[in-house]
């Protein structure tokens, strides 16, 4: 018995099906602090009409620079893009959640995971898409712009 060939067009269609499905999640994160939502406009997009990856790097730098700010209580400054992997594209009307969680605790530095979930309020994908992850490192700066101690609270 000869197997039917599929032509390449069902073929990408039913592979990105399968890979939009294998990123699906039932339900957010719950061991994360949600720290951004924000829904993308049209003015956000790049040439193919999906938004333009340099705007979600930007909202993932301002949802990962919440816990360090809370932490270092003065100045401090993005000073690595240790991971950044786009999982899927981000479509106009997509409402995205940022989840953050500090992975590590330095002298003067931090270092923070985000990821971000789109639902796709637009259309009739029910669920959360992870779209993007990222890990970024934080530094605290003194007034010259040089690397100062995190300020830990006492322990009682």
């Amino acid at each position: 018995m000869k197997t039917p060939e599929i032509s390449p067009a069902r073929s990408q269609a039913a592979q990105a099906a399968q890979t939009a499905h294998a990123h699906t999640v039932p339900q957010l994160p719950t061991d994360q602090e949600l720290v951004l939502k924000v829904i993308p406009m049209p003015a956000d997009c790049n040439a193919n009409g999906d938004i333009f990856g340099g705007w979600v790097m930007a909202q993932v730098d301002l949802a990962g620079s919440v816990l360090p700010a809370r932490a270092v209580r003065g100045r401090f400054a993005t000073v690595a893009v240790n991971q950044f992997i786009f999982k899927q594209a981000v479509k106009v009307g997509d409402l995205l959640s940022f989840f953050s969680k500090v992975t590590h605790m330095g002298h003067t530095s931090m270092t923070v995971r985000v990821e971000v979930f789109a639902e796709r309020i637009l259309g009739t994908h029910e669920g959360y898409l992870k779209v993007t992850e990222a890990s970024l490192t934080y530094v605290a700066i003194d007034a010259a712009g040089q690397p100062r101690p995190i300020e830990r609270p006492a322990i009682k």
